[in-house]
């Protein structure tokens, strides 16, 4: 039976990591996005709390926690700030996960120490200049020479891949042809520094201006025959299992988002005073705060119903995208009436939620847009 009730454990942490974001995070989260800095500072302070590899088990380096508890985690993060929780999530569900889920021992032992203890983070090669939603539309391809794969091609919106912590990339290419004439795709683990693999960080972005985000470009990198995750031709099922649980850690960045600029236009509102009176003394603001009161706890209870899911060995991916589509959209409609709110104050960086406003638009975009999530939930229910 589903308990909607955390463990005494997962209390514990949540608030641990609410003080953390609050304390550490909030005084420099506004700086950070202006000046587009990512903070090697703030992600290995993140580490020492554990942040990284909670789901892995301690043989492993990680923190042996349930799905859930890494989700509260990232989304007392996104509470705080859309920049930071894009690096934690990015690096356990794109970075962490892959190599988890799917690789070797010796894959496992080599990287998943170092990656969970903080020395160091992990991204995942996917999204192509022309590959987005369609993802077998790749064209990075990978040919095997002499015990060696071969890469060439370019990856593009890609978390993690270019700090001075970033330390391997799982990539996805084209490896041959299958029988029925469709590309065969594998993932291949390319360590940063190999040659032929080239790095270039993105700016000028809109939101998540504090997360490292990245152009991959590979000329002939060579990488031993080993460092293949997985099967050959297991590549675009390991994509589609990850990408399950990246849409959820997606759904918690726009939960906790939301929570945040709930919780930034309460307090405004409690304290603009208009006409003699605090602003939520007005019903057309009190509805508004009442609304997006709702909307969060329908949004909490759906995605942790999904972790519940995961966490249980049952099938998710349904709830998964639903999670995501869902979670992200009411950021959208939150972070809007938060701005709304706020009035002309809301559209200065001096306030958050001017910030929450822009960080909330990617979550409609990455680990699949909303119309793919409407795609998948549509196919989960018979409409085929």
């Amino acid at each position: 039976m589903l308990c909607f009730e955390l463990s005494e454990e997962q209390n514990i942490l949540r608030n641990t990591i609410r003080d953390f974001a609050e304390n550490e995070i909030a005084p420099v989260a506004s700086t950070l996005d202006d000046n587009e800095d990512f903070s090697e500072e703030l992600t290995r302070k993140m580490a020492e709390l554990g942040c990284f590899g909670m789901f892995v088990p301690e043989k492993y380096g990680g923190s042996g926690m349930d799905y859930i508890s890494y989700i509260i985690a990232v989304e007392e993060i996104a509470r705080v700030d859309g920049s930071q929780a894009a690096t934690v999530a990015a690096g356990n569900s794109l970075g962490i996960g892959p190599i988890y889920y799917f690789g070797s021992d010796k894959q496992k032992s080599d990287w998943l120490p170092r990656l969970c203890g903080g020395d160091g983070l992990a991204a995942f090669g996917l999204t192509e200049p022309d590959a987005g939603s369609d993802a077998q539309a790749s064209k990075t391809n990978a040919k095997l020479k002499n015990g060696e794969w071969v890469i060439n091609g370019s990856k593009i919106f890609i978390t993690n891949a270019g700090t001075p912590m970033s330390l391997v990339t799982t990539v996805q290419c084209i490896t041959g042809t299958r029988e029925d004439g469709k590309n065969e795709i594998s993932c291949i683990l390319v360590p940063n520094g190999t040659p032929g693999f080239t790095v270039k960080t993105m700016k000028k972005k809109m939101m998540w201006r504090a997360s490292n985000t990245c152009e991959l470009y590979f000329d002939d990198c060579a990488v031993p025959e080993e460092n293949i995750l997985g099967r050959r031709g297991d590549g675009f099922k390991q994509m589609l299992e990850t990408l399950d649980g990246g849409r959820l850690s997606i759904a918690a960045m726009g939960l906790g988002g939301a929570q945040g600029a709930y919780e930034k236009a309460m307090i405004y509102a409690q304290n603009r005073r208009q006409f003699g009176v605090s602003l939520t003394r007005f019903q057309a603001i009190a509805f508004k705060l009442a609304d997006m009161a709702t909307e969060i706890e329908c949004a909490r209870n759906l995605l942790y119903k999904a972790c519940w899911l995961k966490s249980k060995g049952k099938p998710y991916s349904k709830h998964a995208a639903m999670a995501k589509l869902y979670c992200s959209e009411v950021m959208g409609r939150v972070a809007n009436q938060a701005v709304q709110i706020h009035g002309g104050y809301g559209l200065m960086k001096e306030y958050d939620v001017e910030r929450y406003y822009r960080d909330q638009k990617l979550l409609e975009i990455g680990e699949g847009t909303s119309e793919v999530q409407r795609i998948v939930i549509s196919r989960h229910i018979g409409c085929r």
